[in-house]
């Protein structure tokens, strides 16, 4: 199981943030993916900024499409139920907190809010199948997996994601993986202190 927290990489978060939320104005009908969500924090993360930063109305038209190579569908049940450790939310920030969480019946732990849980849908999904699941992204996000990946599959999916963006819709991964320069002639580099990319057409 990946490690991850709520607001990890806070900087790219932010940055996607700035960049995505103008460039989704007006929008009736905002998708993003999710690629390597683990069990939920990352996409969770995501919606919570949106919903900081969007608006009700924009808030409202917009779904994160959360996938992962689940087997034993772990990642989907806790996905679902929006339910955490106390110790998985402690470092959020009170204000965050204090919206977007409660304790839950079970000592210890703490529940989403309904109004994020609505917003975010879990499906088991391989992304070395070079097949997407749609297409009209305004955001792909995928961190902590093309690591894990042979660099001519990095390439193959890389392209996927550039079918499945909308024009101009962004793409971002994690510090750490740059652009392989076979694909650099897909995505321009938005920011220069984060791995965020905006799709250009052919």
């Amino acid at each position: 199981m990946a490690f991850t927290y709520f607001l990890r990489d806070m900087q790219t978060l932010e940055r996607i943030v700035q960049h995505v939320v103008p460039y989704t104005s007006g929008r009736s009908r905002v998708r993003v993916w999710d690629a390597g969500c683990a069990t939920g924090q990352e996409p969770y993360s995501l919606a919570m900024l949106f919903a900081e930063n969007m608006g009700t109305f924009g808030f409202k038209n917009l779904r994160i499409e959360a996938t992962d190579l689940d087997d034993c569908n772990l990642f989907g049940d806790i996905i679902r139920s929006g339910v955490y450790r106390e110790e998985e939310v402690k470092r959020m920030p009170g204000d965050l907190l204090e919206r977007y969480f409660e304790p839950d019946e079970k000592p210890g732990y703490f529940g989403i809010s309904e109004l994020l849980r609505n917003r975010i849908e879990y499906r088991r999904h391989d992304l070395l199948s070079l097949k997407s699941i749609g297409e009209g992204f305004s955001l792909i996000l995928c961190k902590n997996v093309l690591l894990h990946f042979e660099y001519p599959e990095r390439i193959e999916v890389i392209r996927m994601f550039h079918r499945s963006l909308a024009p101009g819709g962004f793409f971002a991964t994690e510090q750490t993986q740059k652009m392989p320069a076979e694909a650099t002639h897909l995505f321009q580099q938005v920011v220069s202190d984060a791995q965020l990319f905006r799709r250009l057409d052919l």
